[in-house]
């Protein structure tokens, strides 16, 4: 379409430029009738060039790199959400590990109180140290599942952020500003984890 116009174009000022400057001799060369076929041969050729070189060679690779990228973010995209899933079944399997070391304390702590009233009037005392002994084993172990396991959940997060960000742009990020981040989530959130 362009092409059409651009010729309407030029045969229109062929046709008018001769009657409006043919009493006039002298001036632009470019102007003059006479010097019309050749620039319009040179323009059309030079055109003409430039638009195969564009259409053939340049616009192809743009277009394929476009593309390119487009499939790279995706992609990046698709893992960062495989890791996230990943993330959230990690924390799922850690409740449930926590809620089933609860469900054993207070196994633990019932048959040994069945134990103890069996065997009340002869070994009370023994009994009583042995499950207190066994609370504190039992709390302690859940104190240091509390106390290490966001540390650990919290060293994924950065490791799995880090990788995401550096495949996402390509350059390294520094570990300590998303430290800093999973840090303030882990404080927003964690109570609704460990306090149960």
């Amino acid at each position: 379409m362009i092409k059409k116009y651009f010729f309407q174009l030029i045969f229109f000022n062929l046709f008018f430029s001769k009657e409006v400057f043919a009493a006039k001799s002298g001036g632009m060369p470019q102007l003059n009738p006479e010097f019309w076929v050749s620039q319009i041969f040179w323009l059309t050729l030079t055109f003409g060039i430039l638009y195969i070189v564009l259409s053939k060679f340049i616009l192809p690779k743009i277009s394929a790199n476009l593309e390119l990228r487009k499939s790279q973010i995706q992609e990046n995209i698709e893992a960062a959400d495989k890791q996230r899933q990943d993330s959230e079944s990690k924390i799922k399997e850690f409740e449930k590990i926590i809620l089933k070391s609860k469900s054993e304390a207070k196994n633990i702590f019932k048959e040994t109180r069945e134990k103890t009233l069996k065997d009340i009037n002869s070994k009370k005392e023994t009994l009583e140290k042995q499950i207190n002994e066994e609370i504190k084993k039992v709390e302690k172990e859940i104190n240091e599942l509390k106390k290490t396991a966001p540390q650990r959940i919290n060293k994924i997060a950065i490791e799995t952020s880090s990788e995401i960000l550096k495949s996402l742009l390509g350059t390294e990020i520094n570990n300590s500003s998303i430290s800093a981040i999973v840090d303030d989530l882990s404080k927003k959130n964690g109570n609704k984890y460990y306090d149960n």
